[in-house]
């Protein structure tokens, strides 16, 4: 089953998928246009991943001193950083390059604490779509997220659609691309993460509690280019769906 949240007349709704946009559970029909699309899930804590796909690390060797036996490059996000299906993204005026990273979003359904891998998947509620910009001028270096590179306001995109877990037989054979004006300029896919999803999991949870609504950025493929205002970005994962994100102008906010 997919669901989304949506604003629309004043109030909050769930929708599901129709042929002419999508269907508020009270019933009505609505063009995509009509809504406002909020994050599918009330979001918790944000957990994302750097550098966990191989070709994204073969893609940044020269400036990398990771290497295999690396904990996983973890960093927080919190819920200001996020913005809905065709949502807008601030591109700094003083941004050299900004590029898209199609990433497949993990939800946690229930609390996990030092879960082992056998019983980590149990505790995902379902997927969904993110498009975590990053202005990679902004790093401190080219390897370690700092706060102003991967915190931004509406800078991380996520939707349209959570798609329950049980809908999706095997998350770690999904294909990722992204189109930047229609033109194709990413494609990966889940299988070549350094640390899948139950690895992840175990991970996590034992250290930290993770919480339902929880949700953990699993990292994108190589393929990164520059974005600009006007620029139309869409990251489709097969079988979890198309979000879409416009890049515009704008200073850093106050």
């Amino acid at each position: 089953m997919k669901t989304a949240r949506v604003a629309h007349a004043g109030a909050i709704h769930r929708a599901t998928p129709h042929e002419r946009g999508l269907r508020l559970a009270d019933g009505r029909v609505l063009a995509e246009h009509e809504v406002v699309w909020l994050p599918p899930v009330e979001v918790g804590t944000i957990i994302a991943l750097g550098l966990n796909y191989a070709d994204h690390v073969k893609e940044l060797s020269r400036e990398l001193t990771v290497t295999s036996k690396d904990e996983p490059l973890v960093f927080f996000k919190t819920a200001g950083a996020l913005v809905g299906h065709r949502g807008a993204t601030r591109r700094p005026a003083d941004a050299a390059f900004m590029h898209y990273e199609c990433e497949l979003a993990v939800v946690i359904g229930r609390t996990a604490r030092r879960v082992k891998r056998a019983e980590a998947m149990a505790h995902v509620a379902g997927y969904t779509v993110c498009n975590d910009y990053a202005v990679r001028d902004y790093l401190e270096n080219w390897y370690r997220p700092n706060l102003r590179v991967k915190n931004r306001d509406a800078a991380t995109a996520l939707g349209p659609w959570l798609v329950d877990a049980a809908d999706v037989p095997d998350p770690h054979a999904l294909g990722l691309r992204t189109f930047v004006n229609g033109r194709q300029t990413q494609s990966g896919s889940t299988a070549n993460m350094v640390n899948d999803i139950p690895a992840l999991i175990e991970y996590l949870s034992g250290f930290m509690t993770l919480q339902a609504g929880d949700v953990i950025l699993t990292g994108t493929p190589d393929g990164v280019v520059n974005v600009n205002a006007g620029d139309e970005v869409v990251c489709e994962i097969d079988g979890i769906g198309r979000l879409a994100n416009t890049l515009v102008d704008g200073q850093e906010a106050p």
